[in-house]
């Protein structure tokens, strides 16, 4: 059974029992995403971690272990052999 006939199933019988419908799918998605949004940070302060860039942060150390990963050589010291001169 998919989320819309769960939906229409649920509205249905809370019509028969003179009920409010339940929301429709979908409906609070956004404010589920700010509220663990909101938690996130607010475990971060009470553990003494910065609130707010961690994400960003977290990124940037990974890319610049995978850039670091790759070897000593970077792309702008390519060895080159020398052409013959005419």
């Amino acid at each position: 059974m998919s989320i819309t006939q769960q939906y229409l199933l649920d509205s249905y019988r809370a019509a028969q029992h003179d009920e409010r419908t339940p929301p429709a799918p979908g409906q609070q998605d956004w404010q589920v995403i700010r509220e663990v949004r909101d938690y996130g940070r607010f475990r971060a302060v009470v553990e003494g971690r910065p609130a707010q860039g961690r994400i960003r942060a977290a990124l940037a150390r990974i890319a610049r272990a995978g850039s670091a990963g790759r070897g000593s050589v970077s792309r702008g010291s390519v060895a080159r052999t020398p052409r013959p001169h005419h």
